[in-house]
């Protein structure tokens, strides 16, 4: 009794009774609380929620920063031992590199003033240039130019000038002469730049469609193994002039080397010279990009 008597209400605080309720305030003991005391706390309905952090984005970019070290120089790797033999280079001139080899040739029948379609083994053109021709494709280079500009793409769209330059240069500055021989040369110089474009869409943006559709893996084969056959080509040209496709293709006329040479008179000395030059000057571009690719993508793995 005397540990009762020692009790006090748990409401008002008065000395506990011996009964069920306080006499002074008259709440009921069992169901009372210290005013107090601390109140139970509710539970958090987020205690038990995961607090794991998301880490998809990081391996994303880790990733992407693996395939863009890797990929182009495996690709060209590859390509490189496929055409090094003679079934390779073959099979590569007809499936792969021809389509490119051609385009060159229309793309620099354009840049020239002149209209061009690409087929296999041959791409048909205009005798003359082509007014119409020039005014479209300026004004084109010009309106693209200057969206890009807008848009924050500065790069883009410088590059985009300086072709819009070279263009006019070419159609403005070139005899028909000149400009006839450049467009022969135009294929397998086509095949180090055009192949060098192509691989460089392997470091578009990866919100660009050409990541998201896959279609930067289709261009950086395409790419590689028309650069590779073309410089594989030349640079046995250096010590071995018979690797040159020298002759006459049925059905189309003299090859590339042999109107470059007969035609327009062209040492072979100068032609092999001009197409390393050309595959040097590329290869650097590549470099470039790659490495900007590399530095670029670095950045945004360690942000994320």
């Amino acid at each position: 009794m005397a540990e009762v008597a020692l009790a006090t209400c748990p409401r008002c605080g008065a000395p506990r009774a011996v009964g069920p309720d306080c006499p002074k305030c008259g709440v009921i003991y069992a169901k009372a609380h210290d005013p107090r005391a601390p109140r139970d706390v509710p539970p958090d309905p987020g205690a038990n929620v995961s607090t794991t952090t998301w880490t998809g984005d990081l391996e994303d970019a880790r990733l992407e920063h693996n395939l863009r070290l890797f990929a182009v120089p495996v690709a060209l790797l590859f390509a490189y031992l496929v055409v090094a033999t003679q079934l390779g280079r073959a099979l590569t001139r007809i499936f792969l590199s021809m389509l490119v080899h051609e385009t060159g040739h229309a793309v620099t029948a354009w840049l020239c003033g002149y209209m061009a379609f690409p087929t296999l083994w041959v791409t048909p053109r205009s005798s003359a240039r082509v007014p119409l021709l020039v005014v479209i494709l300026s004004l084109a280079l010009v309106l693209g130019t200057v969206l890009l500009w807008r848009a924050g793409r500065r790069w883009t769209a410088a590059g985009l000038g300086a072709l819009l330059g070279l263009q006019l240069f070419l159609t403005l500055g070139l005899s028909a002469p000149r400009a006839e021989a450049l467009i022969a040369f135009g294929g397998d110089a086509g095949c180090s730049v055009l192949g060098v474009a192509l691989m460089c869409t392997f470091y578009a943006n990866s919100e660009s469609n050409l990541v998201r559709g896959w279609l930067r893996w289709g261009f950086l084969v395409i790419g590689a193994f028309a650069f590779s056959s073309a410089l594989a080509t030349w640079w046995a040209a250096r010590t071995d002039f018979d690797a040159i496709p020298f002759g006459e293709i049925e059905g189309v006329g003299l090859s590339d080397p042999s109107r470059l040479t007969e035609t327009y008179g062209w040492t072979t000395h100068q032609l092999i010279n001009r197409y390393l030059a050309i595959a040097g000057v590329s290869f650097a571009i590549l470099t470039a990009f790659y490495l900007r690719g590399l530095r670029a993508r670095r950045i945004q793995s360690t942000d994320a």
